[in-house]
């Protein structure tokens, strides 16, 4: 079994309405060197223009990255070189809401 570290940006806070931006994912291993990085184009016309600017691009630039199914398809040829067994797939969110929730301030979580 393989840890996968993941982060997505998205333009909105409901994934059935809004469209993933980009994602990142890591190997958890001793290294952290073994990184997948994508960018896909919309699959919906909504978008929050202030969730949009977090992940650093326009709508324009938005509307004319990567086709989602492709950037997919690499994603999961990616995963089958590098992970052992089943992946498990952990949110780096996590560790950012645990400490929100232990009483640490945050105005927004990085990712």
């Amino acid at each position: 079994m393989s840890y996968i570290i993941v982060d997505v940006e998205s333009d909105g806070p409901i994934p059935a309405e809004f469209s993933m931006v980009c994602f990142g994912a890591v190997l958890f291993d001793d290294r952290l060197d073994k990184s997948f990085y994508g960018k896909t184009k919309p699959i919906a016309d909504r978008f929050d223009p202030d969730a949009l600017a977090i992940s650093g691009f326009s709508r324009e630039q938005h509307l004319g990255i990567d086709d989602p199914k492709t950037v997919m398809e690499s994603f999961a040829v990616w995963l089958e070189q590098r992970a052992k067994g089943r992946p498990v797939f952990v949110s780096d969110k996590t560790a950012a809401m645990i400490e929100g929730s232990a009483g640490f301030a945050s105005s927004r979580v990085d990712g």
